[in-house]
């Protein structure tokens, strides 16, 4: 049986299941929408006080909240594992993982995937087309393909960052703040990179790079030419990025020592 396949078949049951509880997925969809209200009532207070912001504008921020929208919902859709040390590693279900001939990351993505997340990716296209609108952007007829690739890359970059973090558990299984300190981080891909100093700037960049799901992308729609080599690298540090957390994934689970040791 193919991946392919067997991904169709979770993603089947799982929504079978959230249907048969209506209420809490709704509940879990009104929460989200009104986290992402929050963060984008933010922006309209700051401009509130000011008309540019090292050169950008409201409407340009907004876009760019929009954009980052979209790559961390198909993130948070599939690579749900800010608690993998835990449940995996200190509880030991990861051996029960490891019993089945399937891709051990590949079945906790199934078994942690959230599809009422991807209603973000909804939002964020809306905040996109809004802000484009009031820009007065015109568009392609690639560049519909050109914003599917930058958001799957800007979500392998997510990806990326939280598998290799996840991978640490298999060497060291103590608890750690770690997760959610890098998803605050994560929050500043949200915005333009040249508000930070220059070495956040830097981090941002090519350490935790971050800013390859937001600004750099979204240069390309603006129009932000001295950007333009940034959005053309965002796939290739989606693809690194990516590859290297499977590298550490799978170099860690031969370290694993079961839930008895």
């Amino acid at each position: 049986m193919s991946y392919v396949s067997i991904f169709f078949q979770y993603a089947s049951q799982y929504l079978k299941t959230r249907l048969t509880y209506r209420a809490d997925a709704l509940v879990e969809i009104i929460s989200d929408l009104l986290s992402q209200a929050v963060n984008l009532i933010f922006i309209l207070v700051v401009f509130g006080h000011t008309s540019l912001l090292s050169g950008w504008s409201r409407d340009e921020m907004i876009f760019i909240y929009g954009f980052f929208l979209v790559p961390f919902a198909l993130f948070g859709a599939f690579f749900n594992i800010w608690d993998f040390t835990d449940r995996y590693i200190v509880k030991g279900e990861m051996d029960r993982i490891l019993t089945r001939p399937i891709h051990s990351l590949f079945q906790i993505i199934l078994e942690r995937m959230e599809l009422e997340s991807l209603f973000g990716a909804v939002t964020g296209i809306v905040i996109m087309i809004v802000s484009a609108s009031q820009l007065h952007l015109t568009f392609h007829w690639y560049d519909l393909f050109v914003f599917l690739l930058l958001a799957f890359s800007g979500a392998m970059v997510y990806a990326g960052i939280f598998i290799s973090l996840a991978s640490i558990g298999f060497w060291s299984d103590s608890r750690t703040d770690i997760m959610p300190m890098m998803y605050n981080i994560g929050n500043y891909g949200r915005y333009p990179v040249n508000i930070y100093n220059k070495v956040i700037r830097w981090v941002l960049t090519w350490i935790l790079p971050f800013a390859f799901v937001g600004v750099y992308p979204s240069a390309y729609f603006l129009g932000k030419e001295e950007w333009y080599t940034y959005t053309y690298l965002t796939p290739v540090i989606g693809i690194v990025f990516f590859f290297i957390s499977l590298f550490l994934w799978n170099k860690g689970v031969t370290k694993y020592r079961g839930a008895g040791n």
